[in-house]
């Protein structure tokens, strides 16, 4: 068998915002190495014999170190041939996919990427939270709240000046520098919301401004994995809630009459 890599987006939780694209893959993996974000229910598209392999990180504790992943995928693909290596939302967008794919092509092996929906626009807009609206935001950021070396982003500093919407993957552990830092540039009332699980059954959701938003994660015990959006469209988002209600009781009907 041909070894070869294909590094395969899962997106945000919720497993209907998997492509197609990326189902026939995991389909036709040998070997499916997973992150600790992706939703497990898609290991379900595997095939039977497909070797599984969780390798992700939880609450600080790593299955396997970076280094030891590329070595697996190396490993695994000259041995079995389709290695496929699920990662949360996108893994172009702080997912490590790049650095996996330049690795394994190192050893003579087959690469290939599958975009994934990231979780940064999809977990917003699933709260009906628009990155960006005309008269209120031009543009946004994404920005990683905690660098390889474990200490806050200074891109989260200069996005504070500016007018865009700021959204933080992997914030939540620097919250209280990233209120300061906000408060420094006079943004001490300026909207933010804090989604945990963006698009899962489990979802959790705060909203409030950048002086109270401490106290609100506290209240709802909000914690990682989350997405921070700070901006105006914060207030701007549209209530979702009645349309999904309504699409769900289409669904049953329709399911009905056939």
């Amino acid at each position: 068998m041909t070894p070869r890599l294909t590094i395969v987006g899962a997106g945000p939780g919720d497993i209907d915002l998997i492509t197609v694209k990326a189902i026939k893959v995991i389909k036709s993996a040998n070997v499916i190495l997973y992150d600790a974000l992706v939703n497990v229910e898609l290991l379900e598209y595997a095939a039977p014999n497909a070797e599984l392999i969780f390798v992700g990180k939880q609450k600080g504790c790593y299955a396997y170190h970076q280094n030891q992943i590329n070595e697996l995928i190396v490993e695994r693909a000259l041995k079995f041939g389709h290695v496929v290596r699920l990662k949360g939302g996108d893994p172009f967008i702080f997912g490590r996919g790049s650095e996996e794919l330049e690795y394994a092509k190192e050893y003579a092996i087959e690469v290939a990427f599958v975009p994934g929906v990231s979780s940064s626009a999809a977990v917003p807009a699933s709260q009906g939270i628009p990155l960006t609206k005309r008269h209120v935001s031009e543009s946004f950021w994404v920005i990683t709240g905690t660098t390889q070396s474990h200490k806050i982003s200074g891109d989260i500093a200069l996005a504070a000046k500016s007018t865009a919407t700021v959204v933080i993957l992997m914030g939540m552990s620097k919250l209280s520098e990233i209120v300061q830092i906000f408060s420094n540039e006079g943004k001490a009332e300026t909207a933010i919301a804090i989604i945990q699980n963006g698009t899962r059954a489990n979802e959790k959701v705060g909203i409030g401004t950048i002086s109270n938003i401490e106290s609100i994660v506290e209240e709802k015990q909000l914690t990682n994995p989350a997405i921070i959006i700070i901006g105006e469209v914060v207030n701007q988002r549209v209530d979702l809630s009645d349309i999904y209600s309504r699409a769900d009781l289409a669904q049953h009907n329709a399911r009905k009459s056939a």
